[in-house]
């Protein structure tokens, strides 16, 4: 699917409507080439400011899963810390020989109960908004500078437990391509088979 029908794809009032959608999941998979990464984060901005005019009227909540999960790890306290996030910066730096602790720290972090309620809470403050837009869409980028925090087929497959597929749809934007059963995260990892996931297939 190109960029141009990604996006004729998002001004269809049906694809609009996650309550007439998949009764069990509502993500769908959109991959691009990696050396696109910082155009296709431009194209989304771009998405968020022409869908919101007047002729659609659809406001998008865009997430930069790294940068909420900075910002995140920066509102969790750490002993004296009132950043775990400055807190594993500073331990990166003066030890580094303790890399792989900082590491699984954060992995720790990144697959944690409290990240998801974080990310969920995120969506629904958003989503809640009473005004005239209609919010129908999340979308999920930044995967790659996720890894090997969190892989995009944990973090879905996490996410069901909150997950409501009548009321959004989540769009991951996926710096990458698929193999078989398997998705390459950037053309060389191995990402694995991603969870209830519908895959926008480039029809071109």
């Amino acid at each position: 699917m190109t960029v141009q029908a990604l996006y004729t794809k998002l001004c269809d009032p049906r694809f609009q409507q996650p309550e007439n959608g998949d009764l069990f999941y509502n993500f769908f998979i959109y991959q691009y080439p990696a050396d696109k990464e910082y155009e296709m984060r431009r194209q989304i901005e771009e998405f968020k400011a022409n869908l919101i005019r007047p002729t659609s009227y659809v406001d998008v909540l865009t997430l930069n899963l790294f940068d909420e999960f900075c910002t995140y790890l920066d509102g969790q306290h750490f002993l004296k810390y009132p950043s775990m996030l400055q807190y594993l910066l500073e331990q990166e730096q003066s030890q580094p020989d303790k890399a792989d602790k900082v590491l699984s720290t954060l992995q720790r972090h990144a697959h944690s109960e409290k990240f998801l309620r974080f990310l969920h809470d995120r969506i629904m403050h958003h989503i809640t908004l009473e005004d005239e837009y209609h919010r129908p869409y999340v979308f999920f980028y930044g995967i790659g500078s996720m890894f090997p925090y969190l892989r995009v087929n944990e973090l879905l497959a996490a996410y069901e437990d909150y997950n409501d597929t009548e009321k959004y749809r989540i769009l991951v934007f996926y710096p990458g391509h698929r193999e078989e059963n398997s998705f390459r995260l950037f053309n060389t990892l191995s990402d694995h088979h991603t969870y209830r996931a519908t895959l926008l297939i480039n029809d071109e």
